[in-house]
């Protein structure tokens, strides 16, 4: 009898009630065709407020490879996906969102490259389906954050991929609260295989993505992987005191040889003074999110708390 390699795919969920049947289908089906891999299908919901988790439990009284963690609040789209690869048990494991954005088939042309030997199969969106101009502000954020990083990052990756379990072993040993996956998968070193594709438009539903959830991955991003912006702080603030002086001197020397007829007047110093202040506050805002990033490793919080485990 043959034994079969075990896969494991992960989906993290939140108010997914519209496409995770769809998901799931896709997924079973794949592997009713893929007959020399077993597979289990972890599904984590981040307190979906919707029917998310009732339709799960539906799945996994009929399905044994279904798997669901429940977790006890909603502990944010990075935290929560991380801890799911971290209790999958496959030889590998695939991380594939429950929107349909990551197109299941790609799962075969994972496989075939894992069982080429790399241990680290990615997909990347070289062209997208979504608005032009959220596509075109998240390329300009992959360039800007791989010139400040010190490691090369993968533009335009996601977190789709599949983990050879070699490397969730290593993943499962880094103790970090509040992890930058993609960041991590970069800073292992293994040869990665990209294999790119074109991004669909979310099936059904709205993505619950928005501007503070897209911020705090940017910032996630370079405060992990960069210490660009505090030593750009340090030589900014050396540049500006090093004008302000010469600025100083150049008014003093025309105050002394044009007494009566130079002003100085208020608009420069209101000009000045709120120009410094801006820069101060920015950088400021800087240290917060370093030092916020350092209270967080301190901490030692645990990445999730789970209400619920069904099938394990």
């Amino acid at each position: 009898m043959i034994n079969k390699k075990l896969i494991s795919i992960v989906t993290p969920c939140y108010n997914e009630e519209e496409n995770i049947q769809l998901i799931y289908m896709k997924v079973k089906a794949i592997f009713d065709e893929l007959e020399i891999y077993n597979y289990e299908h972890i599904f984590i919901d981040n307190d979906s407020q919707d029917k998310t988790v009732e339709l799960l439990k539906e799945f996994a009284a009929k399905d044994k490879n279904v798997k669901i963690i429940v977790n006890a609040r909603n502990f944010g789209h990075l935290r929560s996906p991380y801890h799911a690869l971290l209790q999958s048990s496959g030889e590998a494991t695939i991380l594939i969102v429950a929107d349909m954005q990551d197109p299941p088939e790609l799962i075969k042309d994972f496989l075939v490259k894992w069982e080429e030997g790399f241990k680290i199969v990615i997909g990347v969106k070289n062209e997208s389906k979504e608005s032009p101009m959220m596509f075109r502000i998240r390329k300009m954020y992959y360039n800007i954050i791989n010139k400040l990083s010190e490691t090369e990052l993968i533009k335009n990756y996601t977190g789709f991929g599949l983990y050879d379990k070699m490397i969730i072993d290593i993943l499962k040993k880094i103790d970090d609260p509040y992890p930058y996956f993609r960041g991590l998968i970069c800073d292992i070193g293994f040869e990665i295989s990209i294999i790119p594709y074109i991004q669909p438009v979310r099936y059904r539903g709205i993505t619950k993505n928005n501007f503070y959830t897209l911020y705090d991955v940017a910032i996630l991003g370079i405060t992990n992987h960069s210490k660009i912006p505090l030593r750009l702080a340090t030589m900014i603030g050396f540049l500006m005191a090093i004008l302000s002086f010469l600025a100083a001197i150049v008014y003093f020397i025309f105050k002394l040889i044009f007494w009566y007829q130079f002003t100085i007047g208020l608009a420069p110093l209101i000009i000045g003074l709120f120009f410094f202040s801006s820069i101060q506050l920015f950088f400021i805002g800087i240290i917060g999110e370093y030092i916020g990033s350092i209270q967080t490793q301190v901490l030692k919080r645990p990445l999730v708390i789970e209400k619920e485990r069904i099938n394990f």
